[in-house]
């Protein structure tokens, strides 16, 4: 039997104590997805709801991790699942084919799932619905963008280290909040051309936008499971993983104020 710490067992027990959570099983059309609610315990009254997208290994305990962390500030936080309950990639290489099935050959499809998770955080009961934002990581950014692109009532939408390209940068016009982009200045998938085209996109729509580039930071940066060699084009970076946090907080704070 693994003996665990007290000292873990005390943390975990505290988590308990602070936040209410729970696993919400839900349909896009035929299809079941399985997401992760947090918010506070002892919170009065309906509180902002922040949409939390997942990077193209799927759901995981990464998403849950900082849905907890949002909820804490003070927030709902629901977890979305784009790919369906116990879809989940293997290893990079399927994550790969999957996040391009659907960034470079269903977008539609990407939108309908996140929208489906959209619509149970603005109907859970703890949910202030006329308060809402997008994040999410890596492909989890790129769907928080597109979420905004549908013209979704939120009002923000933050990428960490997203895809920021579109195949219809027309829809920028629909977007009804602000957006924040956190970007690796170094990031080799997501080029000096991509960025470009991203800034004219929301210069051209006339969107309250930002975009934020952290030198020194490749793709990846917030994931620690990427490991720390930037010559593999993903890699973790403590210093922007942590000031994009802090930028994210202040993000957050401006919207629901």
């Amino acid at each position: 039997m693994r003996l665990i710490p007290l000292f873990a067992l005390l943390m975990a027990a505290s988590q308990a104590d602070d936040l209410h959570t729970e696993v919400i099983e839900y349909k896009q059309g035929d299809v079941v997805l399985e997401g992760y609610l947090a918010c506070p315990k002892d919170a009065k009254g309906k509180l902002p709801g922040v949409l939390i997208c997942h990077q193209w290994m799927g759901h995981s305990d990464y998403e849950r991790q900082r849905a907890n962390q949002t909820a804490k500030l003070g927030y709902v936080a629901f977890a979305v699942d784009i790919y369906g309950k116990g879809v989940r990639p293997k290893d990079p290489g399927e994550a790969g084919k999957m996040a391009g099935g659907y960034k470079a050959g269903d977008r539609a499809l990407l939108r309908a799932r996140a929208l489906a998770g959209l619509e149970v955080l603005r109907k859970h009961d703890r949910c202030d619905a006329a308060k809402i934002a997008a994040q999410g990581y890596c492909f989890g950014g790129t769907t928080a963008l597109e979420i905004a692109r549908s013209g979704a009532p939120i009002l923000g939408a933050i990428s960490f280290h997203g895809d920021l390209s579109t195949s219809s940068p027309e829809d920028a016009k629909k977007i009804k909040g602000k957006v924040i982009a956190f970007h690796g200045a170094d990031d080799p998938f997501v080029p000096s051309k991509q960025v470009a085209a991203f800034e004219e996109e929301m210069r051209q729509a006339g969107v309250d936008w930002q975009l934020v580039s952290f030198g020194g930071a490749v793709h990846s940066f917030t994931l620690k499971i990427a490991g720390n060699d930037n010559s593999k084009g993903s890699a973790y970076n403590e210093k922007a993983d942590l000031r994009s946090w802090e930028m994210y907080k202040s993000f957050l704070a401006e919207l629901f104020k």
